[in-house]
């Protein structure tokens, strides 16, 4: 028969086993949150960069404009329009025009804030942020042997 001493020490154990248990969920979410952002961040920079590449010989702000929606579209894999696609090209057009018309380089707040336009639309209007976009994966593709 256990003791009251043993039953406080087993009352003890299972407490700090539950305080445990709870410290490792919610730093589990925190790491979730964190990988999510890191992972949106250089999403981020990785397109911005391709866009930037993209608009970077352009002599005009139509073919500068162009060349981002073009690289956007290859970049997502859109090879046909839908009345979708050309409303998420649209509204990033105010993220190319910033980029373009930066041409000496002291403009970072304007495209950062277009970008985050840009994101939030997006964010309100399909229900999910825009990076996510890129976590599509492509389907395997069966290997046939002869």
């Amino acid at each position: 028969m256990p003791t009251p001493f043993l039953l406080e020490l087993r009352t003890a154990a299972e407490s700090a086993k539950a305080v445990e248990t709870s410290f490792r969920q919610e730093a589990a979410r925190q790491i979730a949150v964190l990988e999510q952002d890191r992972a949106f961040a250089f999403r981020r920079l990785n397109f911005m960069q391709m866009i930037a590449d993209a608009m970077a010989a352009a002599e005009s702000e139509d073919i500068a404009v162009a060349n981002a929606f073009a690289a956007l579209r290859t970049r997502l894999g859109w090879d046909a329009d839908s009345e979708a696609r050309s409303e998420v090209i649209s509204h990033f057009a105010p993220v190319a025009l910033a980029m373009f018309r930066d041409t000496n380089g002291n403009q970072s707040a304007i495209i950062r804030a277009a970008l985050a336009d840009f994101e939030h639309w997006y964010s309100e209007a399909r229900g999910s942020g825009f990076w996510t976009l890129f976590e599509q994966q492509m389907p395997d593709t069966a290997v046939v042997d002869f």
